[in-house]
């Protein structure tokens, strides 16, 4: 019985098809290739509203540090003596609290970052109030733009006249983007301070 094998044209019209497509595919991909290259625009992700992690029910905020609560959270800032807490009170109920401190506690934010770090914390949020609390009368309101380690020797550091209700309420108010009637100060005893 002979061997099937397919006639000798069928391959011949094969391969003549092959070499029409690639014949006219060759244009067109010289044409891409040579094409110059337009930057896509790129797209911002969406923000989520919500954090990625829910805020406590409580937190406890050390000299150089910030730490948010949730909505009936309470923040505990421990050892207040020489040092500021502000605690940013959001509308929608949670506390976004910082504790600075004149020095720097190492591996901690220094007075000069607290604010920022605050700010960048409460997110563009609604704000309904923001508390300065603590030792009044050892801040000025410049250790929020730079603080006592940035002076070099023989550099003047300011010290503080008095205590500066209304200077610190300015300089917080202007760090943290928020109007001024927003922020209040109040000199308080030396202890932990738990904010509800």
């Amino acid at each position: 019985m002979p061997s099937h094998q397919p006639p000798r044209h069928t391959s011949r019209t094969r391969t003549g098809s092959r070499a029409v497509v690639l014949a006219l595919a060759l244009p067109l991909l010289a044409a891409v290739a040579t094409a110059p290259v337009r930057a896509q625009p790129r797209t911002a992700p969406v923000a989520s509203l919500t954090h990625v992690h829910p805020a406590p029910a409580t937190a406890t905020v050390t000299e150089g540090q910030v730490r948010e609560v949730a909505r009936g959270g309470v923040l505990t800032y421990p050892s207040v003596t020489s040092c500021l807490t502000v605690t940013v009170r959001l509308r929608t109920g949670g506390l976004v609290g910082a504790h600075a401190s004149l020095f720097q506690v190492p591996g901690e934010l220094r007075s000069d970052e607290i604010l920022p770090a605050l700010r960048k914390a409460v997110a563009g949020r609604p704000v309904a109030a923001v508390e300065v609390r603590g030792a009044v009368g050892a801040w000025h309101p410049g250790y929020f733009t730079r603080a006592i380690e940035a002076y070099g020797e023989g550099e003047a550091v300011p010290q503080p006249e008095g205590r500066d209700f209304e200077g610190l309420a300015r300089a917080v108010a202007l760090r943290l983007g928020q109007p001024r009637a927003v922020v209040t100060v109040e000199d308080v005893p030396d202890g932990d301070q738990i904010v509800r």
